[in-house]
Order: C-alpha cells, then sequence, then structure tokens
C-alpha cells in the first residue's frame, strides 16, 4: 500500500497500522528486506523530507498514542513538496549582519514541529550527508519535539557503520517519558524568565516536550525583581507531567530550597561555574538567531570581565592594580569562557561548515552540565602512565601541546570525538600491546577500533574507553592520530588552552585580554 499525496499525507488505515513488534517480527524484518529491492530501479533523485514526518505524526495519531520516529537521510529536500529547501550556505554572509539567517529555519518546519509536540511525536534524526542539507531547518523538529540528532559526515560502512549501530542501539533502549509538559514556581522574589533545551514553549510558562529522556537536560533563567528573605531562603519547584512508557500518565516534582545572602562574597564561594558554562552557551547559542556574532561574543566578554571586576572590587583583599584576582570557586571560567568563544559555532569562519555549526549548536541546546564542561573542555589522559596493578585512571592533564610528549600516548575525548595521540617515540611495548604490530611505522591510522587483545594493558585501556562511551549519549568514533602526520590538525583543535588555526586566542592571551578589561571598568 503505497500512499502517493506528499501534500496532504494521510493514513490509509482506518485503525492505522502500527503492530505488536514480537507479533510480527516476521513481517517487520520481510518489509525491511524488500526496501531496498522496492527502489533498486529508481530514477528518482530529488527527496522528500517533512511528508515522511507528517506521515509518522499521523501513524501514530491515528493509534491514539505518543511515540518516537527515527528518520534516516542524507541529503537536501529538493522535491516538490512541503519541507522542500533550497541550498542557502553562503560564506558571505559570514561576520555580517545576516549571518544570523544561516541559523534560522527555511519554510514551514516550525509549524510541523509544533503539530509533533501536540501529538506526542518525538522525532530522531539520522543524518548521512556528503554535502550541506541544512541541519539549521531539519533539526528544528528533532530539537522541539525532545529527539536526538546524529550525523555521520561521508559516511563508509567500514568506518562508521559500529558507530551508528552502536547509537541506534543506545537510543532504542532509552527510557522516555512522552507527552510531557513542564513548570517552573517559585516563592517571592523571583521567578524564572528563560529557558534552554530540547524543548517548545507555547507561551511564557509551559515547557512542552514530545518526549523527555535521560540524556536532555532544561537549563532555566532566574530573575531577582524583588526582596527575598535570608532566613526562609529561595525556594523552587519543578514540575513534570509525562507518560511513561507503560502508558501511565505520572507527575514527578523536585523540590529545592536555596540560601540567600545579603554578602557578595557568599554568592561567589558558593557559585558553580560549570553550570555558569551551561547558561552562558546556550544564552550565547540561542542569541545567535537573533543578534550578529560579534554582539554575542562581546556581551560574553563584557559578562566575564564584569564578574570578576565585581569580585575584585567588592570581595578580594586590597591588591596590586596589576593583579589579576580569581574567585577560587571561579578560577577555571576564563579557561571555559576561551573554549566557548573558540567553539565552532561562535567561530565564524568559512573553513568550519555551516551544517556542522547548526549541529553543535542543537547539541548543546539540550546538554546537561557534565557533557558541556566535556564538549567545551575535553578529557586529556596519558595512557602511557596506566597502572596495570590498580583500577585508577590516570589523572587528566591539561588540554595543550605542552602536555604532550614524544614517548607518550595520550587519549582525548569531548563526548562527540575521542582520538588516540601516539608520540613518534612510544615504546615498542605499547604498539605490541595495543596494537599486535612490531613497530610505530605499522600502526593504521585507518583504524576506528582496538583490537581485542589478551594483555593487561589492552584490556585495562578497553575498559576505560568503554566507561567514557557508556556515560555519554552519542558513541565516539576512535580516531588513531600519529605525530607529525596529518590527522594531528584536526586532533590540535582540540588542544583548547592552545592558540587554534582558526584565529581563536590561547588560554594565557585570553587571561591578558580579559585583565585588561577587567582593569578598564576598574578605572
Amino acid at each position: 500500500m503505497v500512499v502517493t499525496d506528499v501534500a496532504e499525507v494521510f493514513v490509509p488505515l482506518l485503525d492505522g497500522f502500527l503492530v505488536d513488534f514480537e507479533e510480527s517480527r516476521s513481517v517487520v524484518t520481510n518489509l525491511l528486506d524488500q526496501i531496498p529491492e522496492l527502489f533498486a530501479d529508481t530514477n528518482e533523485s530529488e527527496t522528500i523530507f517533512a511528508p515522511v514526518i507528517q506521515a509518522g505524526m499521523e501513524a501514530l495519531k491515528a493509534a491514539e498514542c505518543a511515540g518516537k520516529l527515527f528518520i534516516f537521510h542524507s541529503s537536501l529536500p529538493t522535491a516538490e513538496a512541503p519541507g522542500k529547501l533550497k541550498n542557502r550556505d553562503d560564506k558571505k554572509l559570514l561576520n555580517t549582519e545576516k549571518e544570523k539567517t544561516l541559523f534560522q529555519p527555511q519554510g514551514n518546519y516550525e509549524a510541523l514541529a509544533k503539530d509533533c509536540v501536540a501529538n506526542g511525536c518525538c522525532v530522531n534524526l539520522f543524518l548521512f550527508p556528503n554535502q550541506y542539507v541544512d541541519v539549521a531547518s531539519m533539526g528544528l523538529v528533532t530539537m522541539y519535539t525532545g529527539g536526538t540528532l546524529y550525523k555521520y559526515n561521508n559516511f563508509q560502512l567500514d568506518a562508521d557503520s559500529l558507530q551508528f549501530l552502536s547509537d541506534l542501539r543506545k537510543d532504542i533502549k532509552k527510557k522516555m517519558g512522552f507527552d510531557a509538559t513542564m513548570r517552573v514556581r517559585t516563592s517571592t522574589g523571583f521567578r524564572a524568565t528563560d529557558f534552554f533545551g530540547a524543548i517548545y514553549m507555547n507561551n511564557t510558562t509551559d515547557v512542552e516536550m514530545a518526549a523527555v529522556d535521560c540524556d536532555k537536560a532544561v537549563t532555566v533563567e532566574f530573575k531577582h525583581d524583588d526582596k527575598l528573605n535570608e532566613d526562609t531562603g529561595a525556594l523552587i519547584q519543578c514540575a513534570v507531567l509525562y507518560t511513561s512508557m507503560s502508558g501511565q500518565r505520572r507527575i514527578r516534582i523536585h523540590n529545592l530550597g536555596l540560601n540567600c545572602s545579603s554578602q557578595l562574597a557568599d554568592i561567589y564561594r558558593t557559585c558553580e561555574t560549570d553550570a555558569l558554562i551551561n547558561f552562558f552557551a546556550k544564552s550565547a547559542f540561542k542569541a545567535i538567531m537573533s543578534q550578529p556574532l560579534k554582539t554575542v561574543r562581546d556581551i560574553l566578554m563584557n559578562q566575564t570581565a564584569h564578574m570578576l571586576a565585581c569580585y575584585k572590587k567588592n570581595c578580594a583583599s586590597p591588591a596590586a592594580v596589576s593583579q589579576l584576582i580569581l574567585p577560587d570557586t571561579m578560577k577555571v571560567l576564563p579557561v571555559y569562557m576561551n573554549c566557548l568563544l573558540k567553539s565552532c559555532v561562535l567561530a565564524g569562519r568559512p573553513e568550519i561548515p555551516t551544517d556542522e555549526r547548526a549541529f553543535h549548536r542543537q547539541l548543546v541546546m539540550a546538554m546537561g552540565v557534565a557533557d558541556t564542561q566535556l564538549f567545551f573542555y575535553p578529557l586529556l589522559l596519558p595512557i602511557h602512565s596506566l597502572d596495570l596493578k590498580s583500577d585508577a585512571v590516570p589523572a587528566a592533564v591539561r588540554c595543550s601541546e605542552e602536555r604532550l610528549s614524544e614517548g607518550g600516548a595520550f587519549l582525548l575525548a569531548n563526548g562527540l570525538s575521542m582520538f588516540l595521540w601516539l608520540g613518534g617515540s612510544v615504546s615498542p611495548e605499547l604498539i605490541q600491546g595495543l596494537f599486535n604490530v612490531p613497530s610505530f611505522a605499522h600502526i593504521s591510522t585507518e583504524t576506528t577500533s582496538l583490537p581485542d587483545l589478551d594483555n593487561p594493558f589492552s584490556k585495562k585501556l578497553k575498559h576505560i574507553l568503554e566507561q567514557i562511551q557508556s556515560q555519554k549519549p552519542h558513541t565516539m568514533k576512535l580516531m588513531v592520530v600519529k605525530q607529525r602526520e596529518h590527522p594531528e590538525m584536526l586532533f590540535r583543535q582540540f588542544l583548547v588552552e592552545d592558540k587554534n588555526i582558526y584565529g581563536g586566542a590561547s588560554y594565557v592571551d585570553f587571561l591578558v585580554c580579559i585583565h585588561k578589561e577587567i582593569s578598564q571598568l576598574l578605572s
């Protein structure tokens, strides 16, 4: 049964066509086997996208249940149908007033997303692009419905199938809540004013999500607009009404009481820098939809300088004007802020694909605090110093070329990418233990996984890799990088304390710059 009408998609069966998978397993498997054969001789080169989502939503609607769609797509939908997109990837718009239009969706995707949310239809999108596909438009439905976006550039079966299958398997197994509404209430003196996440908002108070899972986080901005009581503190209640996977309607409530203080020093003493960076990243990534990139970057610099200048003026013990003084809880704020400013979303360089920027923007908007922390400042582990007699993981080192050594091997991970960097003089024992080859020259950089070898070093490293992978929603494809070989350029972009190839400042240069800003504010 084929529905040929793409303009007004409908479900051809009154009862819908959802089935119990266990009962109908053989029928589903047969259909999946037949699909490539059915379209083996097609001459159709143009694709559609929005009507596919519409069809899935109508199927769930007919069955009167919420659910999750898995969409697999590889190209810009250019066929004559709702949701048709045109290529608008114009590098001339970079660093102009119109750059923001690159992140704004085309067409009727906002209306489609709204319909999906109203019907409890979550859309997960797996993209396999070889060129521009307009992630800003196609990914919008995924973001508004609480879905997850996966992207595999220039997909190769041998190199990328493990990553894709792992992502798909993880997503199918996720525990979900469907058709969710969240509301945040506060005691007097302050109120929730803005919300950031994989969410849709029809009004200023109700956060709507077609689905919510353990990997999504909503960041809330509160405005302090009246007197707070130091005795009773500030009270926050977050309530989520949702449908469980078994079909029960449930409500989950979190109550939180926070201390209030009239002393600025107390505020700085209890500051959560990781949460601050999550907030600044999301608010900046939301702002680029409506403001020029330079304005957004300047706002981040000004906010950082103002916070630190306020501390130096009101809380720090008197010191020389030339000294840069940071609160203990905010020692890492400048390094994280520099990483955020250097991120590909805010970089605005012609070498960085627009789709890659839109993809990163969408992922960060749904991230929790631990995920943004790792994403902006990757984990760098010296694996040549693994202690095989203990379960301990080697202490992470700072993300800078200074920390690398010719005789070392380092593992770098940021939640999306994973690298194994090998120094030119790394020991033959380590090479043999990990790759089962005799020398550095024999190591293949084409490999995307380590072989299963029966030795303590290999087992320990594989265990560490599994640990890191298990804590993150996206599967990270391993890239083996040899010192002084071409792929090292890509690896170096993740050494975030150094000056990067797109012109981003080193951490030391950024400190000098922020210190100058603080001095100007105080003078």
